[in-house]
């Protein structure tokens, strides 16, 4: 039985994943949420988290906060992508668990997995291969929160828990014309190029590689959904040392299809060329979510609609 009057701890609740776990939060009658922003709270100094967990008696934890972004952020700043998420997952865990906090969520990515790995990936296709080399600092950042949550799942027998959502977008993203993912990075482009009357827009990469989407709203609820699941049934579906679940959507478009989709959404009607120069990524990401399903949840929210919330939240922002 849950007891909404627990105090959860959002770490990362202004980011795209934090803010919309806060959404669900709130809507599914959780009062007691507990926020810091960065400036309030530097989860990459251990002293200010230990702190931080000894005074506020938190009974939850959601471990949405990292340092995140796309290909070219990834391969400009691969040591800060692996020190900066490593150090969050280490404190954030290590110090939840000395101040008694018995449950916890960590969201990973679901770049954890091979880049080569058979489609749909299963939970348990996880280190079976090499990574995609152009976000691998971030995946093995990610794999060692995974690990951390199990080794004190079996040492402690803490309850901390593993999510693996495929890509997110919504309400919240970030539309920086270098940093961003792809769907907000196509977005403000065919926006800008909407404005400016431009007749073409070159998007990096061959437009051929599959990718799986997932609306920020929909993952927030399965994570609250994984929560709320009582021990014995997470434990039925995982295991100690497998202990994580994906979530996705189950389907995939290719890329060339998705641009051509949100700029139908934002009112772009030039010309979409693609730069095959420029690396594509991992050839397909599709997520096995059967064991997701049989938890008793499944996506709600269809592609186009979600790209139609997603553009009236970005034009919000302008």
């Amino acid at each position: 039985m849950n007891n909404v009057q627990e105090r959860i701890f959002v770490a990362g609740h202004q980011g795209l994943v934090g803010s919309a776990i806060t959404r669900a939060l709130r809507a599914r009658g959780y009062p007691n949420i507990v926020m810091r922003s960065h400036a309030e709270l530097d989860l990459t100094d251990q002293a200010q988290v230990r702190a931080f967990f000894e005074n506020e008696q938190v009974d939850q934890v959601y471990l949405a906060a990292a340092k995140v972004g796309g290909i070219h952020a990834n391969n400009t700043y691969p040591a800060e992508f692996i020190y900066n998420n490593m150090m969050v997952q280490a404190n954030v865990v290590h110090e939840a668990w000395r101040a008694g906090v018995k449950k916890l969520l960590f969201l990973g990515s679901s770049c954890i997995y091979p880049r080569m790995a058979e489609q749909p990936i299963r939970e348990d296709y996880l280190m079976g291969g090499a990574l995609e080399p152009t976000n691998e600092p971030y995946a093995m950042a990610k794999i060692a929160g995974i690990k951390l949550c199990e080794s004190y799942n079996r040492q402690y027998k803490t309850d901390y828990r593993s999510v693996m959502p495929t890509n997110l977008y919504g309400p919240g993203d970030n539309y920086h014309p270098h940093n961003s993912h792809v769907i907000p990075a196509l977005m403000r482009r065919f926006h800008e190029a909407k404005l400016a009357r431009h007749d073409r827009v070159v998007i990096w990469g061959s437009g051929k590689p599959m990718r799986e989407f997932l609306y920020v709203d929909d993952m927030a609820a399965a994570s609250v959904h994984i929560m709320e699941l009582d021990h014995a049934t997470y434990c039925r579906h995982t295991a100690p040392m497998q202990s994580h679940i994906n979530v996705g959507t189950g389907e995939d478009i290719p890329i060339h299809m998705l641009a051509r989709l949100v700029g139908d959404t934002v009112g772009y009607r030039g010309r979409i060329e693609f730069d095959p120069t420029k690396p594509d990524g991992t050839p397909r990401k599709l997520l096995d979510v059967s064991k997701l399903k049989a938890l008793g949840w499944a996506a709600a929210t269809p592609l186009d609609k979600g790209l139609e919330l997603t553009y009236q939240a970005f034009l919000n922002t302008q």
